[in-house]
């Protein structure tokens, strides 16, 4: 089996994509942060010492998901022509669930993008309600589906 990111004399290597044909791609990842009922309310209620988690926590996944690449060895810095989010409130976890779609017109997926924007959109409602609970769990961070190139469409049951 040939190794993708690493070269002739085992020296790790950014896969060379020029050859590839531009395509439309999307990639929407989701996941999950369980909260106190206690830190939901102030989340809900707008009354968190840090200020407007939800809202802070919208730009942090779309900011995360523009420095991908300085993040995450070996990702291709990409011009991504949208990310969008959205978060749903679960009252009976309670916690939240955001989803971030991200997408452009390239040679390369975006699916690191819309993962690392969950990642970094979930880590911030953590730090903005730590003062609140500690206990916090972060869970289920995963593609939920992606389009385009050569590996073609997958969508999780």
């Amino acid at each position: 089996m040939e190794l993708t990111h690493l070269d002739e004399q085992d020296k790790p290597k950014m896969v060379d994509v020029s050859e590839k044909e531009d395509s439309v791609r999307t990639a929407t990842a989701s996941g999950t942060i369980e909260v106190t009922p206690e830190a939901y309310e102030a989340v809900i209620h707008n009354s968190a010492k840090k200020g407007p988690v939800l809202q802070t926590a919208v730009i942090a996944a779309i900011q995360g998901a523009k420095k991908t690449p300085d993040l995450i060895p070996m990702c291709h810095p990409l011009m991504l022509s949208s990310v969008k989010t959205e978060i749903e409130e679960l009252p009976q976890l309670p916690g939240f669930r955001l989803y971030v779609t991200a997408k452009l017109t390239g040679k390369t997926g975006v699916e690191m993008e819309a993962l690392t924007g969950v990642s970094v959109g979930l880590l911030t409602i953590y730090d903005m309600l730590k003062a609140i609970d500690k206990g916090m769990v972060i869970r289920d961070i995963r593609l939920e589906s992606k389009t385009g190139g050569k590996s073609g469409d997958f969508r999780r049951e």
